[in-house]
């Protein structure tokens, strides 16, 4: 059954919220993998404004975008190579590879390219094709403007949004600021917010931004 674009985006939070969870309960990103698979997966289909593919372990490729192209997705956290099925290569359209920053919880694209192109750039191996992540998880940053915003607030010269991918963006006389933790930490303090999770661990980044954005909201009713 096909999924609403807003069902997507509530999955994406959904699994997102677990695999954090996961994380704060000790279990190394690398052995969650059909998690971090599904969260790749489900944030393609988001940005493509597409669908997951019919069945489970479809062969070759996990979604279908809006134009019809069938998207081999690979979602990574520590790993520095993905791999390909040979047999099954050809029915892909498009590649996209997807890093997940497990300290943030940030969704970062590594690569997204038609399948043509990325050919010449994999190494044949056995049955299968391997392409390394080496040394390009700074080399394209996610464009966070195709994001529409859910949430923002304007508060002692800061304007702090979140977008629907749950990204935090924070700026200040309309010049964005990077990395936007150690403000997010700042205001904490002075707003009272906790810092720590109910698991005693620190908040990342999504998280403390989101509770930032409800005290602020809360504050400014007042």
């Amino acid at each position: 059954m096909a999924l609403s674009q807003i069902e997507i985006i509530k999955s994406l939070g959904r699994a997102l919220e677990w695999l954090e969870k996961e994380l704060t309960w000790g279990s190394p990103a690398a052995e969650l993998r059909h998690l971090t698979g599904r969260i790749g997966e489900l944030y393609v289909a988001m940005i493509t404004l597409g669908q997951l593919a019919d069945s489970v372990n479809q062969q070759g490729y996990d979604v279908i975008s809006s134009e019809g192209e069938k998207i081999s997705v690979k979602t990574v956290t520590s790993s520095n190579h993905v791999s390909f099925n040979k047999s099954t290569f050809h029915e892909v359209d498009r590649v996209i590879i997807i890093k997940i920053n497990s300290e943030d919880m940030q969704l970062e694209i590594l690569e997204d390219i038609s399948k043509e192109f990325f050919g010449d750039k994999l190494k044949a191996r056995d049955n299968k094709f391997i392409y390394s992540t080496v040394k390009k998880s700074t080399s394209r940053n996610t464009d966070l403007s195709n994001f529409k915003v859910i949430n923002s607030v304007f508060y002692k010269g800061y304007k702090i949004v979140q977008l629907e991918n749950l990204s935090i963006q924070i700026f200040r006389n309309d010049e964005s600021i990077s990395p936007v933790k150690p403000v997010l930490r700042e205001l904490s303090k002075e707003l009272n917010i906790s810092e720590i999770n109910s698991m005693g661990n620190l908040k990342n980044t999504r998280t403390l931004g989101d509770d930032v954005i409800k005290v602020i909201k809360e504050i400014l009713k007042e």
